[in-house]
């Protein structure tokens, strides 16, 4: 049996990016959400949702769907449905081809809530990563990003990785 060599320790350039992007993944998130509670008194999860459901055939997503698109759990998600749900942003109906699940439906009242918060969410989102990138080959910067986050090795956790 061999013995696994020892890890390389990062350089210092190597360590300061690691704790940019550390801090990145932690701030940039609730940056973005308060920008858009502020703004729209709507927090990024419920954006978030009417987004992915505007995006989907028909307006229309299973349940199970949503939450993975949005990175949530089943149960979160099903929480939030009920949310939007009382305010008419979307109709949860029963799937017709598996009488166990549901479907998340966007209405009307939901897409027109969505289009009146998109264009403060754009302008955060300008103002919060786009504003700072310069001349940077956005194209290459999307690939490298995510190829961090393409999945590796053994299957991810529950936290979930398949983006």
């Amino acid at each position: 049996m061999s013995a696994t060599p020892p890890p390389v320790p990062l350089s210092r350039d190597e360590e300061a990016v690691m704790r940019a992007i550390a801090r990145l993944m932690l701030v940039l998130p609730r940056m973005l959400d308060a920008d858009l509670v502020h703004d729209q008194r709507m927090p990024m999860s419920e954006y978030a949702t009417l987004r992915t459901l505007s995006e989907a055939p028909g307006r229309i997503m299973r349940m199970s769907e949503l939450a993975t698109a949005c990175f949530m759990s089943l149960s979160g998600m099903t929480r939030l449905a009920a949310k939007l749900e009382s305010v008419g942003y979307l109709a949860r109906l029963p799937c017709e081809s598996d009488g166990r699940g549901f479907n998340a439906v966007l209405t009307d009242a939901g897409l027109a809530r969505l289009q009146e918060a998109w264009p403060s969410h754009l302008a955060s989102v300008r103002r919060r990563i786009f504003d700072h990138l310069g001349d940077v080959d956005l194209p290459q910067f999307a690939a490298v990003l995510t190829a961090m986050t393409a999945p590796v090795g053994p299957a991810c956790d529950s936290a979930g990785c398949d983006a």
